[in-house]
């Protein structure tokens, strides 16, 4: 198995090939789903030396499946992430067998991204997710605001005057803030109040949750940005699936971390890979999932830039994927 320490400690482009590539090797051998899945496909593992030679899984997998590489390890702690979904959608289940992995990557970015976590205040507008069980933005947010060490750290359900009053407080006080929160709450705040946040970073997380009516970024930035008084809105790129977040501090152009990657594949042909600038499906890479899978087809819609940034364009239909029903049923 590869060495944990090598994911997090990744400086250039070769060093990461030689990690994804060990850790491709190792996941075709030990994980029963994704061995099947490349068999399917008859790709003989031993001439895969390129990134773009990877085969990379359908997130669909992660409904149907147990997607695990290894055996999990009897001193580490497990945990069982869920995706959200409404009745009669089929949830998508991490099963994640060593979760300080998962800590040491979002708290890693944390720092390269934004600096100590005890600089901030942190506070979690997350309504949609707190009322459910297995989010693993939750676990992130919550481990986030113990580190944190500030004693107004917190999560606000619905509490928005209690949210208000916390906010012009740590304003009063210039303490540098993360108000991380679900993009239709956000905009339920704003509603009640108008900002004006100098030492405040606003991180929207995406989703309506059907609660309000779906607008493009560009619209909804706007407005936010209007309703906090601020620049920009930060936003976080991450779903259940992974371990690893980019994140956008600006016009929605997203960053990775050193060990996550995006590729953008062509939506006609699933296995072909696009130019820089050119629109297709999300394919990440994040090597924190070595327990599970790093090689994923996300259901995203995107592009990538010259210094390796990407846009979210928004998301593609079922109809729309091609070359995923190997294994699924």
């Amino acid at each position: 198995m590869p060495e944990i320490a090598n994911i997090f400690s990744i400086e250039s482009s070769t060093s990461f090939k030689q990690v994804a590539l060990a850790i491709f090797h190792y996941q075709s051998s030990t994980n029963d789903v994704y061995r099947q899945y490349i068999e399917g496909l008859k790709i003989n593992v031993d001439f895969v030396t390129e990134l773009n030679q990877i085969p990379f899984l359908p997130i669909e997998f992660f409904k149907s499946h147990h997607v695990i590489s290894g055996s999990s390890n009897q001193n580490s702690k497990s945990e069982l992430f869920t995706s959200s979904g409404t009745t009669g959608i089929i949830q998508s289940k991490h099963y994640v067998t060593d979760v300080s992995i998962y800590e040491q990557s979002y708290k890693t970015a944390f720092e390269i991204f934004y600096g100590n976590i005890e600089e901030y205040c942190v506070l979690a507008l997350l309504p949609s997710y707190l009322e459910r069980d297995g989010s693993s933005l939750i676990y992130m947010a919550n481990d986030l605001i113990t580190k944190s060490k500030n004693e107004l750290s917190g999560f606000y359900l619905l509490d928005y005057d209690k949210l208000i009053h916390t906010l012009k407080k740590l304003e009063e006080k210039k303490q540098k803030t993360i108000l991380i929160g679900v993009t239709y709450a956000l905009l339920d705040l704003i509603e009640r109040q108008n900002f004006n946040l100098k030492y405040t970073i606003v991180m929207e997380t995406g989703g309506m949750k059907g609660k309000r009516k779906e607008m493009v970024r560009e619209e909804l930035h706007a407005q936010l940005c209007k309703g906090f008084g601020v620049p920009e809105i930060h936003s976080e790129y991450g779903m259940t699936e992974l371990l690893s977040q980019a994140y956008s501090t600006g016009n929605g152009i997203f960053n990775c971390p050193p060990w996550m990657k995006i590729m953008i594949r062509d939506v006609n042909d699933p296995f072909s890979f696009l130019q820089k600038n050119k629109t297709g499906g999300i394919n990440v890479i994040d090597l924190a999932n070595i327990n599970s899978c790093s090689f994923i087809a996300t259901q995203d819609l995107g592009k990538s830039f010259n210094d390796d940034s990407f846009e979210v364009l928004g998301r593609f239909d079922n109809s729309d994927i091609r070359g995923c029903n190997l294994l699924v049923g």
